[in-house]
Parts: C-alpha cells; sequence; structure tokens
C-alpha cells in the first residue's frame, strides 16, 4: 500500500517544527545544472539497513532510497542492525566509510534506536554527553574529507497509547541532536517528527501495514517494503527541505512505488 499525497502533506503539517539551519559554508546545494553525482552514505541502525533473504519482508528505508534520487547519486548503505552511535565506531564501521568518501559526497547519520540500551555499556550512549560527542566524530570525519554530514533524527517506532495517539519512544536522543545540528551549523532531517505524525494521521491499525507484521511477529519497529518506502520519501522531501539536495536531484516523489521494486539478496 503507498501513500496518498495527502497523507504525505498532512505529515509535513503536523510536524512542522523548528529545525536546525545550515551554516552558510554548507547551506544549499546547487540549482542550477546537471543533477549531482556522488555517493550518498548512511551510517545507521536497522531501520535503515540493508535486509537480506532471510529477514524478508523485513525492509530498512535505505534499501528504498534510490528509487527517489537520481541515478547519478549513489547510495551506499552502511546501516547495520543493533548499532548504535558508539558501537558503530567501535567497530570500525565509520572508519570504512571515512576510508571511502571523497570530496562533494553527502554522509547521513541517523542513531537514537539503540543508544538508549543503559543495560549494554558496548551501544548506550547518554543523550546530552556521550551521543552528541560520538556524533561529533561523524560530522568532523566528513567534512575533514570535504564531505557533506547531515544528521537525521530516529524515525519512530510504531507505538499507540489507549486513546489512539502516537507516542515518542526515543526519550531526549531527538532533542539532543537537533541541538547539535543546530550547534554544529549541521542540516537536520527531523525524521522523528515527521514519522510521528504520519503515524497518527494513519492511525492504530493502518500503520501495521507500514510495519513488519507477519503471520508470525508483530513488531512495531522495523519495516515492510510500503513502510521503508513511505520513510525513505519522507527522508528526500527532508534532503530537499534543507537544500542538501536539489529539484534536479530527485523524482517521483509524488509517484507510487511498487513494492516489486524491493528485493532482498542472500547474504555474502
Amino acid at each position: 500500500m503507498s501513500l496518498t499525497r495527502r497523507q504525505i502533506a498532512a505529515a509535513a503539517l503536523i510536524a512542522a517544527v523548528p529545525v536546525a539551519a545550515a551554516s552558510p559554508a554548507h547551506a544549499t546545494a546547487s540549482y542550477g545544472g546537471a543533477p549531482r553525482t556522488g555517493t550518498l552514505f548512511i551510517a545507521g541502525d536497522s531501520t535503515a539497513a540493508q535486509k537480506y533473504a532471510d529477514a524478508a519482508p523485513e525492509t530498512g528505508w535505505g534499501m528504498a532510497l534510490p528509487f527517489f534520487l537520481h541515478e547519478t547519486l549513489k547510495v551506499s548503505n552502511h546501516a547495520v542492525n543493533g548499532r548504535s552511535s558508539k558501537s558503530f565506531v567501535d567497530e570500525g564501521r565509520l572508519d570504512a566509510i571515512l576510508a571511502a568518501i571523497r570530496p562533494g559526497d553527502l554522509l547521513l547519520i541517523q542513531f537514537g534506536h539503540n543508544d538508549a540500551k543503559s543495560d549494554d555499556p558496548t551501544r548506550y550512549t547518554e543523550p546530552w554527553t556521550t551521543y552528541q560527542d560520538h556524533l561529533r566524530l561523524y560530522i568532523a570525519g566528513a567534512r575533514a574529507r570535504g564531505a557533506r554530514p547531515v544528521l537525521a533524527t530516529s524515525v519512530e517506532r510504531r507505538r499507540f497509547d489507549a486513546n489512539g495517539t502516537a507516542r515518542p519512544s526515543h526519550g531526549e536522543y531527538p532533542a539532543a541532536m537537533r541541538a547539535l545540528a543546530e550547534a554544529e551549523g549541521v542540516a537536520l532531517l527531523d525524521i522523528q517528527a515527521l514519522s510521528i505524525a504520519l503515524w497518527q494521521e494513519l492511525g492504530v491499525e493502518e500503520t501495521k501495514k507500514y510495519f513488519n507484521w507477519t503471520e508470525t511477529e508483530q513488531d512495531n519497529t522495523h519495516f515492510n517494503p510500503p513502510g521503508a518506502i513511505a520513510v525513505a520519501r519522507l527522508v528526500v522531501r527532508e534532503l530537499l527541505r534543507t537544500r542538501v539536495l536539489a529539484p534536479r536531484d530527485v523524482h517521483r516523489l509524488d509517484d507510487d512505488i511498487p513494492e516489486s521494486w524491493i528485493t532482498w539478496p542472500q547474504a555474502a
């Protein structure tokens, strides 16, 4: 099932919240000439990650992102299940991105789901100290290589109260990221705000069609193909709103994307 234009517009309207302004040096994409070339790298967790055949129909939103980008802008999805801003660094995964990233590339950073796991010292970060400290490593690393960092607040889980109101689940991590984006002059994609507004618009039952609900599993965190496509659409709309990308860099934003375009390769 695909989102209607009305639902997308409603989500954007409901989620009209203050966001960080980019610094002059990193403020806008060029709006003339040919579409952007290069690579958009994703550093993140399971909500964005590439999924394989043994996990289908679970789908990360990063798998759907290329459907909305001009073919000259490639996606290199390094997001991995279960990682936090800390464990991703500690495992050398940020180093792998920084070894490959080039001037003019983009580094999209989404962490928060697993940073809150206080019972796991390998992943836990505190929102206003170590979480921000680790995010600064991504920002500084990208900038040192002439690439542009972009922060994205964590996409919301499917969580409703008894009255059918969509409830946030990420504590202070989104606020900490918003504050850091403002302080560092980094473009912010407020996917947390947009997604919770969208889940509210869709409602308790309709949202089940966007999450990994199957006959054997009721997963309120991870997406199926329609959900991944819907979130990827929000991400690209935010990349446009923040002028990280120009209209010439994207396509199909108002089109229905067939679920059949999602594929799950065999794991290496």
